[in-house]
Order: structure tokens, then sequence, then C-alpha cells
């Protein structure tokens, strides 16, 4: 495994291993990164966030995370809440990760 694997599935055994350098990645208000709830499934402690303007934000607290996920869902007043479903492609992970590149 390199620094570059995408790890889409977690084993627990592999925490250890892994975890100083593994980082989950969120877009904005995709849904499938919340998935399924804790305590059901421990998440990758390291979240790295995409805000609604593509932005990556190392941390974010709670009224600014919930202030972009509003601006995310009222960017487009024709089809409310789809922005779950389209903050969830790859391209648009990659795209992001491509405008934060220094």
């Amino acid at each position: 495994m390199t620094e570059h694997a995408l790890i889409m599935c977690r084993e627990p055994a592999y925490d250890g291993a892994i975890r100083a350098r593994t980082h989950r990645f969120v877009n904005n208000n995709d849904v499938v990164p919340q998935l399924p709830p804790e305590p059901f499934y421990r998440h990758v402690e390291r979240v790295r966030y995409f805000d609604s303007r593509g932005r990556l934000q190392e941390e974010t607290t709670l009224l600014g995370g919930i202030t972009d996920r509003l601006r995310g869902h009222t960017a487009d007043p024709l089809s409310p809440g789809a922005d779950a479903l389209r903050d969830h492609p790859i391209n648009r992970y990659l795209e992001c990760l491509e405008k934060n590149l220094p």
C-alpha cells in the first residue's frame, strides 16, 4: 500500500499502522462519508472538509460547519437537498483536491 492509496473500507487491524497518515475527506454535504453513523462504525479521526466553495478546511467550528452546509444546500434553489448527491461523485473530490494544490 502506498501513501496514495484510496482506502474505501477500513479493517480495524490496520488502525494502528495507518492512523497517523490516514485522512477522511468530506466534500461539503456528501452523505456517504457520514454513513454508517457512529456508534455502529468508527470513522477515521482526521477529517479534511471541502467547504461549499471547494476550499480545504483542516478544522471547522460547529457554527461554521452548519453555516457552510446550509450554503451548499441552498446553492441551487430549484433543487433543494440535491447537494448531498451532487457532492458525492469522485470527480467532485478530485476537482476540490486539484483546486487546493499549492
